[in-house]
């Protein structure tokens, strides 16, 4: 053959997988410093897990596709290393443009409510929605979406197997819910937590979608730091009710995302329950929670209040019934949700052309280790 040039290395190399991420090194963007030396070819491979026994087989690999597809008279020197979750998360999940965590610092304040309806009104914008539920504490998320009865089957892509996503009113579903009887609760320390997240965001087939919209449980902890040690938030939507108690919880959630080493951008505020309006007398406000407690945050932190949303009594019977508020057709509450929709939309264009990307929180995957 001819003289031997960089691309010819790389189409030999395009005939290994990377195994956990189910796609070959070269479309993953894996390969780097390529040297060609005479008979000698020598290059970098980057892979998800750094033990010893896994980094021995992508050798073994690389220079076995090397041998068939160029000959045996090249000598293969290959390097290889471990990706950081950083770069992991940006390579595995390409075809998602935008990863949205709905949070508050209270429990009760409708951040389900929110979430659900949020992905149904962006989908009715015409985009591409999942939601993964991720309150390992009390996952709703079945139950708002009339598929609590959904078992998660696999289908294989590229050798690997992958996580099929329940899919009702256009959204594509997860939830921690799928993997418990419904009155089983969800008894887990930190670690299996993580781990279960983990494999809804990275070893399930979501396809292409405009966004993914996380249910985060209440408060800032484990499962929390390992969704910003795993996945580059576009940003995040706090969800909370007027009074105080729920405001001063809040401000701990933007803080925690304020923090220098995890700066995830807070999109903005949604003020649920911000007033009672019976259904007998539409035009009346009942403040039961206070007033304005949450246009009050987004003025004294200076940013933007997305929404305030009404206690209505149907918001309560269409998330019972699985079957989310935003769903009724020229209703007051469809109206306020679908405004927020259209906030979020502009606030998340205005965030991407404004501002630098997300880094994940960066931790090693491991140095390399032997295995036992």
């Amino acid at each position: 053959m001819g003289e031997l040039k960089e691309e010819d290395v790389l189409k030999a190399l395009s005939t290994v997988m990377e195994p956990d991420m189910g796609k070959d090194i070269v479309s993953l963007d894996l390969v780097s410093d390529i040297i060609i030396n005479d008979k000698i070819i020598s290059f970098v491979v980057s892979t998800k897990n750094a033990a010893m026994h896994s980094r021995k087989r992508m050798q073994e690999a690389c220079q076995f596709a090397i041998e068939r597809n160029l000959g045996s008279d090249f000598n293969t020197e290959v390097e290889v290393k471990g990706l950081k979750k950083a770069q992991s998360a940006q390579k595995v999940l390409p075809n998602i443009k935008n990863i949205i965590a709905v949070v508050s610092g209270k429990g009760g304040v409708g951040k389900s409510t929110v979430a659900s309806n949020i992905a149904i009104g962006l989908n009715k914008k015409g985009l591409k929605v999942g939601v993964v539920d991720a309150d390992i504490y009390g996952p709703s998320m079945p139950i708002m979406f009339d598929c609590q009865h959904y078992r998660p089957m696999s289908k294989q892509i590229d050798n690997k197997q992958y996580i099929v996503p329940a899919e009702n009113y256009g959204i594509k579903l997860l939830s921690i819910g799928f993997f418990a009887e419904l009155d089983e609760a969800v008894v887990w320390r930190g670690p299996m937590a993580a781990k279960a997240l983990h494999q809804l965001f990275f070893d399930a087939d979501w396809g292409e979608l405009d966004y993914l919209i996380i249910d985060t449980p209440p408060g800032t902890g484990d499962v929390h730091l390992s969704i910003v040690q795993t996945l580059p938030l576009t940003g995040v939507v706090v969800v909370t009710t007027p009074q105080n108690v729920a405001i001063a919880d809040a401000k701990k959630s933007i803080s925690m995302f304020n923090i220098e080493t995890i700066k995830v951008p807070v999109l903005g505020i949604v003020e649920n329950m911000s007033w009672f309006t019976p259904k007998e007398l539409p035009d009346n406000k009942y403040y039961i929670f206070g007033d304005s407690g949450g246009k009050n945050l987004s003025d004294s932190l200076n940013i933007p209040l997305l929404g305030q949303i009404p206690l209505v009594q149907s918001v309560r019977e269409s998330g019972d019934a699985g079957r989310p508020a935003i769903m009724q057709h020229e209703t007051v509450v469809q109206k306020y949700y679908l405004d927020l929709c259209d906030k979020i939309i502009k606030r998340v264009d205005w965030r991407n052309d404004e501002l630098s990307d997300t880094k994940v929180v960066e931790v090693d995957y491991g140095s390399p280790k032997c295995s036992s």
